[in-house]
């Protein structure tokens, strides 16, 4: 393969890739179905920080925010069955178990590891140690701009771990696991090493003082755009919505069988941050994983970072020869 020249690199030499929004397919159908996969995204969007922004004390909490992100993700799937963007991508009732085994995961047992060591946690000991008081006059500011503070902080130092992630090879352990999905589906995102999936939720927002309701703001704003970021559903995204937010087609590049195209679009919300950095590549990809798409069941996946590691430490010090090549 060729590849297409995108500044300094070569997309595509290893797999089937397709670069620059004018080459990828629109959503087909009647003006309605049209104007719903244009529209559908911005509606949510600007309706949930609606919702936020007005709702009363009574229902403003963090139990109506589970409830609503439940509901979502239901709804998606729903969309997802009816409106598949790849039939390849469509859900086996093995990749649906497994999806649910670590959404299950998140809600529970990683949610309580964070509670104890998480990144709350470890904010709160730095500040105790040096005595560092929390930045009070953020509070202050206007409500929205708060709520875009926390998701944009939250998602600057998710891009620099995730590029972290592909760059050291400790941190690459874990989190190759997640790109031997094969598929993107609306739960896809759940799914990975617990070691990567606790990293990756770190953040250093704690570190600011902003209003409750300006966290749920920002939740919501999350999940208005990261949810699409695994969903085998096409869209007729506007033009700005591409340019601001990381999309599907964004992330299904991320996850291609070709290793330079992988190396791109580490945002989670704002892909403006990739495109400050230079790591972003408007397009899509419809082949996915690693080694030629091979599926990882459960079991690899929890010991996957552990047994590559001590082979690989096993052929720099034991004078032995590892059986099988690290994950790229």
């Amino acid at each position: 393969m060729d590849g297409v020249r995108v500044g300094k690199r070569l997309i595509g030499t290893q797999a089937p890739v397709t670069v620059g929004w004018e080459n990828i397919g629109r959503v087909e159908g009647g003006p309605v179905k049209q104007f719903v996969f244009t529209w559908f995204q911005p509606t949510v969007l600007f309706a949930l920080i609606a919702f936020w922004y007005y709702a009363p004390n009574s229902i403003a909490k963090a139990s109506t925010a589970i409830g609503i992100g439940i509901g979502f993700r239901l709804f998606l799937l729903g969309l997802e069955w009816a409106f598949p963007r790849y039939e390849s991508w469509n859900l086996t009732w093995k990749e649906l178990a497994t999806d649910l085994f670590y959404v299950g995961l998140g809600y529970t047992i990683l949610r309580i590891i964070d509670g104890y060591i998480g990144d709350g946690v470890m904010i709160e000991a730095i500040q105790g140690a040096f005595h560092w008081e929390k930045f009070a006059w953020f509070t202050g500011l206007p409500l929205l701009l708060q709520a875009f503070l926390i998701s944009f902080i939250f998602d600057f130092g998710q891009y620099w771990m995730h590029r972290g992630m592909h760059n050291w090879y400790p941190l690459w352990l874990p989190h190759s696991v997640h790109h031997y999905i094969t598929q993107l589906n609306i739960n896809k995102g759940a799914v990975g090493n617990p070691v990567e999936l606790f990293l990756i939720g770190l953040g250093v927002g704690g570190f600011f003082d902003f209003l409750p309701r300006a966290f749920l703001l920002a939740g919501a704003i999350g999940m208005a755009v990261g949810s699409y970021q695994h969903i085998n559903v096409r869209f007729n995204s506007p033009r700005w919505w591409r340019f601001l937010f990381h999309t599907t087609e964004h992330h299904s590049l991320h996850h291609s069988q070709d290793f330079e195209a992988s190396r791109s679009n580490f945002t989670n919300t704002y892909i403006f941050i990739d495109r400050i950095f230079g790591t972003c590549v408007d397009g899509e990809a419809e082949l996915l994983g690693m080694e030629g798409g091979r599926r990882m069941g459960i079991r690899e996946q929890m010991t996957f970072p552990f047994t590559e590691g001590w082979k690989t430490l096993k052929e720099r010090f034991g004078g032995t020869r590892a059986t099988a090549v690290p994950a790229e």
